[in-house]
């Protein structure tokens, strides 16, 4: 059995459907396909803006870093390194990281 989800409805303002109609014809897809790929790589971005924004503020290690955005340790390691987002590391840090590494 396919999961076709739930059915969403909300309003967008005429500009923003221009630009989704026009990116669809370009890419050849149908625009609910690509509302749910644009959704998708919003909330993606998201939960690495979030995991980005904690481990500045040195409330959370890398290694729970990449748990929060979903993605592996040297993935969220290389998006730190593409954002210029400074170490924050120390002792505990370590630990933390060689454990989620067992």
């Amino acid at each position: 059995m396919i999961d076709v989800g739930e059915l969403v409805s909300f309003r967008l303002p005429e500009e923003l459907q221009k630009e989704l109609a026009l990116l669809s014809k370009e890419e050849d897809r149908d625009k609910s396909e690509m509302v749910r790929e644009l959704i998708k790589t919003g909330l993606r971005e998201k939960k690495i803006e979030k995991a980005a924004r904690l481990y500045k503020e040195g409330n959370i290690s890398v290694s729970r870093a990449a748990e929060i955005a979903g993605v592996s340790l040297w993935r969220m390691i290389e998006l730190f390194r593409e954002r210029k987002v400074d170490a924050q590391y120390g002792p505990k840090e370590l630990e933390e990281d060689l454990k989620a590494l067992r």
